[in-house]
C-alpha cells in the first residue's frame, strides 16, 4: 500500500469507484491508498499458495481467493477495506454486498511481504485483521528468502507464533485442517 493518500471518500463512494477502477486501492477511514504492482516473485508465491491450498480444499466446504477479494474490518468507527494476497474461508461465507466482492468472515489471511508493504502487513494491517472475529490464522511469507511466519488465534484470543525457514518444513493450517509444504509455497522461486 502506498504511503500517499489520493483523496477522501465515504465507503459507498469508495466501493463504487473500486468496482470500475483499473487499479486497486485500499480504504482507511475515508482515505484511499493506491496499491503498487507486485513483482514476479510476489505473484508466483501468491499463485503457488492459491494452487496448493485450493487443491487441499477440493472436497471441503471451503474457498480460497487471490488478491482480488476485498476484506472489510470495522471497529470503534474505524473502517478499512483491504485486498489480502490470499484469503480462505469455510462454511457459509458472509459478504457485505450482493455482488460478493467484500468478504466479512475470512478464517485465514496470507500476505506476501515486499519492501514497500512489510511494515504495514506486520503492523496496522495485522491490527485491523485481528478485529475480524472469524479470523483464526494470519500468515506472512517473505519473497526474497525462505521464511514463513504463522500467527494462530487460540480460543482465549491469544495469538501463537511459529516460524518456518526450510523448504522441507510443513505448515499446519489448523483452520483449514490441512498441511502446506514450504517447498510448494516457494516453487519456481528457489
Amino acid at each position: 500500500m502506498s504511503a500517499q493518500s489520493k483523496l477522501q471518500l465515504n465507503e459507498a463512494a469508495y466501493l463504487a469507484q473500486e468496482s470500475i477502477a483499473t487499479e486497486k486501492s485500499e480504504f482507511l477511514n475515508g482515505e484511499i491508498f493506491a496499491m503498487a504492482g507486485a513483482s514476479r516473485a510476489h505473484n508466483q508465491i501468491t499463485s503457488n499458495l492459491v494452487v496448493a491450498i485450493g487443491s487441499k480444499l477440493l472436497d471441503k466446504p471451503c474457498s480460497v481467493y487471490s488478491s482480488d477479494m476485498k476484506v472489510h474490518t470495522l471497529s470503534d468507527g474505524i473502517s478499512k477495506y483491504s485486498y489480502p494476497d490470499v484469503v480462505a474461508t469455510c462454511g457459509e461465507e458472509q459478504f457485505e454486498d450482493e455482488s460478493t466482492t467484500v468478504l466479512l468472515n475470512p478464517l485465514l489471511i496470507i500476505e506476501v511481504l515486499s519492501d514497500s508493504t512489510e511494515a504495514d502487513d506486520r503492523g496496522l494491517k495485522f491490527f485491523h485483521y485481528q478485529l475480524i472475529p472469524a479470523l483464526r490464522e494470519y500468515i506472512l511469507v517473505a519473497q526474497d528468502y525462505c521464511r514463513v511466519e504463522q500467527y494462530y488465534r487460540q480460543a482465549d484470543q491469544q495469538w501463537v507464533y511459529s516460524e518456518f525457514h526450510s523448504l522441507e518444513d510443513v505448515v499446519t493450517l489448523r483452520t483449514l485442517d490441512c498441511e502446506l509444504k514450504v517447498a510448494d509455497i516457494y516453487r519456481r522461486i528457489f
